[in-house]
């Protein structure tokens, strides 16, 4: 496939737009700010001198949609129909998504992806002075329709951290954290699981837990001794041999589901475990922290 802002010459141009058909195109995007929590609650109560701080990032990128043409010289200046911004704030990041409208001629997906750039460029802006820390990750588009090709992420292959969870010892519930390192041919820092073997991590998605939830059974993070409690993703569904980036690590699936031993502590407690179904385990090959909110990829 060539690249469309090349000329024959090598140069770069403006892609002619002139005989492509008018249709409604959308675009959506998304990224996140990881702070420390402080930082957070001081955005969700509004207790920042500076003011409000998501309406700030929300006019900032609704004007950064308008004037992508401006800041990437090979865009085209469109009509946008319209731009909107939502914000999601955890314990210790910020979600924006942005969503783009418009009948014309070509896409807007850089204007959605540069929409939420400019909005997280804009809460760090706010926040620095009280948390230089701060990081942008994650900036993606989720999904473009209308044009010649559409797109939509494989959301089979992306989903989130939602809790770090380690223990003392092996068969017992374990204890959220605020962040792990992970280490190669290791596992945790600090969980009674790590070690040079091929279970050092084990996962288990928040849809595998809601399932025993629905059964009436308070469940926490953690309980169903995962090291690492995920968002959006069908785990079990994912080869072994599957290479996974989770927050600066990268691993390697060595096992789907287990076997569980004779007086496991996990089912004892819980009434019922379902890591021998539904719970995959990983080795670390690539050393990295990871935090609550982080992506995970397939690679």
């Amino acid at each position: 496939m060539d690249l469309t802002h090349i000329n024959k010459e090598g140069r770069a141009k403006m892609v002619d737009i002139g005989d492509k058909d008018v249709t409604e195109r959308i675009a959506k995007a998304t990224g996140s700010i990881f702070m420390k929590k402080e930082t957070a609650t001081l955005i969700k109560t509004g207790g920042h001198k500076k003011g409000d701080v998501l309406s700030v990032a929300q006019i900032a990128g609704i004007s950064a949609a308008k004037e992508t043409f401006r800041a990437i010289p090979m865009c085209h200046i469109l009509l946008i129909d319209g731009i909107n911004l939502t914000f999601d704030i955890g314990k210790d990041f910020v979600t924006v998504d942005a969503i783009v409208k418009i009948h014309g001629k070509t896409g807007v997906e850089m204007e959605a992806l540069h929409a939420v750039e400019i909005a997280l460029l804009t809460i760090y802006d706010m926040c620095k002075a009280v948390d230089a820390s701060m990081r942008i990750e994650n900036i993606r588009l989720l999904e473009k329709t209308g044009g010649k090709s559409d797109y939509k992420l494989d959301n089979g292959r992306i989903g989130k951290v939602l809790a770090l969870n380690i223990s003392e010892k092996k068969g017992i519930k374990k204890t959220p954290v605020d962040s792990a390192q992970f280490k190669v041919d290791h596992g945790i820092e600090g969980d009674a699981h790590a070690g040079n073997w091929h279970r050092q991590v084990s996962l288990l998605d928040k849809s595998s837990i809601d399932i025993m939830r629905e059964s009436g059974l308070d469940l926490k993070d953690g309980d169903f001794a995962e090291n690492i409690t995920t968002e959006g993703m069908e785990l079990y569904k994912l080869p072994v041999g599957s290479i996974l980036k989770i927050g600066e690590s990268i691993q390697e699936v060595t096992q789907i589901g287990k076997e569980c031993h004779n007086g496991c502590a996990i089912k004892n407690q819980v009434g019922e475990c379902i890591m021998p179904t539904q719970g995959i385990f990983t080795k670390v090959i690539k050393s990295g922290k990871v935090f609550p909110g982080d992506a995970i990829i397939v690679l």
